[in-house]
């Protein structure tokens, strides 16, 4: 008889997630690394699948947050016809397949920094009532 020591919790809204705070320093500094690559690959494939993928799942915790912020905003307000755009942008690179490329995983970083600028920025205007 196999027992499992894991839970599996139900959370189609993710209300759990959205109460956990984002550790952003690894992420930081994963892009920075990321973004000064120039060099040959120097990776395999499946190194630069895996760096992309912890990527894309960052992105789209990132990406639910801008949502989440630019919904609490007025729809006439300045900065969330802005949120709006950077969603569509994310989405549709989000949508693309993972390539084990310094490209993809660059363009990932890409995505990852103007996502968190975007959320920093929906913040401080949320906090100036804007």
């Amino acid at each position: 008889m196999h027992t499992s020591t894991h839970t599996v919790l139900y959370d189609p809204d993710g209300l759990i997630e959205a109460e956990l705070p984002f550790d952003r320093e690894p992420y930081e500094s994963l892009i920075k690394a990321v973004l000064a690559w120039t060099g040959p690959d120097t990776l395999t494939v499946r190194d630069y699948e895996q760096i992309a993928l912890q990527l894309t799942g960052h992105a789209r915790a990132i990406a639910s947050d801008v949502r989440h912020r630019a919904d609490q905003l007025p729809k006439e307000s300045g900065p969330r016809p802005l949120a709006d755009v950077v969603l569509r942008e994310a989405e549709g690179q989000l949508s693309a397949t993972l390539e084990g490329t310094v490209r993809c995983v660059q363009n990932r970083a890409r995505l990852v920094r103007a996502l968190s600028e975007r959320l920093d920025r929906l913040d401080l205007d949320f906090a100036y009532g804007v």
